[in-house]
């Protein structure tokens, strides 16, 4: 070993596998009598055993004196018990489908439909996800098998228009008072994309989209008329900002004839339309993007078509919603909180208010609404949506 240690050639060794490490280093300690050798001998199989096994003399001198005191060299073995694994690869995985159909919502939205999907539909592959709470679900969103699932704005401008009362409405928990707002579909080389005419009504969050090919009277009026007519409940207020395109006469006078009232929005209080504009972002960017859509007849058709078969019925029936819930200190101050069960989509928020039949509008009724919200489930329908979204950007004239 002397020889070995003291040879004029430079050696470095590691050796790969642990266990055959130890092993050795045992054996060699048995062969020479580590325990009884004099302190220079001891020097030198330490010099010996560093050389061949690549250990530091730190190491060494741990496993040496685990030898000393045991008589034998082992591997610490771990006794921390694991943690019970509750979601499988395949729930996670169920989760990944689910956030891609319905585009990523937020977690307690997600939560919700967990819980549909198993408790209302049956879907047996939430069995266990439909107990998953928000925070544990970031934590599935940030694991591998999850990750491995794998323009311009202009400011309305302000006009001086004496149409329309300047107040906030006051639903005072009835549904119809519908919140709307305009959101373009971006330029390029100077030209106009199409626009969505997005409307909300404030107390149950029942969406209507409809496209345009611009916003003048010729395709609002209309447009406004359809979307009007697809709520299931009558309308009582129609609530818009100052754009030009809702503040005028020939509007004023279609509201006129459906006997509903025209609010806009007070300066200095943008939470006047403050549900619609998060509409937006949440609900139509989320769905098409930024992407320029040339306005040409054909593009407006293939997207209202979509809109009415399948997006529409999407938000109402299938996509949960936050409805928040207001706290009155002694002080007299109000905090607002939005609960995980306070969750619900637009038709059962609906359905939830006190005598809700009193709301809808003649020849509507839940038996029929009924037959269109649970004909298929939220997953499946949002899978069908997703496939019909794909077939929508292939068919347009981009």
């Amino acid at each position: 070993m002397a020889d070995f240690v003291s040879g004029s050639e430079p050696l470095e060794m590691v050796c790969p596998n642990q266990t055959e490490a130890y092993n050795y280093i045992q054996q060699v300690a048995v062969a020479v009598a580590y325990q009884t050798l004099p302190r220079k001998d001891k020097g030198c199989v330490r010099a010996y055993l560093g050389k061949v096994t690549g250990y530091s003399p730190a190491t060494l001198s741990r496993l040496l004196g685990q030898f000393k005191a045991r008589g034998n060299i082992t591997r610490a073995v771990r006794t921390q018990p694991a943690f019970h694994r509750v979601y499988t690869d395949e729930d996670i995985t169920e989760l990944a489908r689910i956030d891609k159909l319905f585009e990523h919502l937020n977690g307690a939205a997600t939560v919700e439909t967990l819980r549909r999907e198993y408790v209302v539909f049956g879907n047996q592959a939430c069995v266990r996800l439909q107990h998953l709470s928000v925070a544990h679900l970031y934590n599935l969103r940030g694991s591998k098998t999850y990750k491995r699932q794998g323009f311009v704005y202009h400011k309305t401008k302000p006009t001086a228009v004496r149409i329309g009362a300047r107040r906030k409405p006051q639903p005072d928990g009835r549904p119809g008072y519908v919140r709307v707002d305009t959101v373009h579909q971006g330029d390029k080389d100077g030209e106009k994309g199409v626009y969505h005419i997005n409307l909300v009504d404030e107390v149950t969050q029942w969406e209507i989209v409809v496209c345009v090919e611009g916003i003048s009277e010729r395709f609002m009026i209309p447009a406004l008329e359809t979307a009007l007519e697809r709520f299931p409940f009558v309308i009582l207020g129609f609530h818009a900002d100052n754009g030009s395109e809702y503040v005028n006469q020939r509007v004023a006078d279609l509201l006129e004839r459906l006997r509903t009232k025209l609010t806009k929005s007070r300066p200095r209080h943008s939470g006047d339309n403050g549900l619609v504009e998060t509409k937006n972002g949440a609900i139509i960017r989320k769905a098409l993007g930024y992407l320029h859509i040339p306005r040409t007849p054909d593009n407006v058709i293939a997207i209202n078509s979509w809109y009415q078969s399948w997006f529409i019925g999407y938000l109402n029936f299938h996509r949960p919603c936050a409805f928040r819930a207001v706290e009155i200190s002694d002080r007299g101050k109000r905090k607002y909180r939005y609960p995980k069960d306070g969750y619900k989509t637009p038709y059962d928020k609906l359905k939830s208010l006190t005598k809700a039949e009193q709301y809808l509008k003649p020849g509507a009724s839940f038996e029929l609404l009924d037959l269109q919200a649970y004909a298929m489930s939220d997953s499946g329908w949002a899978e069908h949506m997703q496939e019909a979204k794909a077939a929508l950007w292939e068919s347009l004239q981009l």
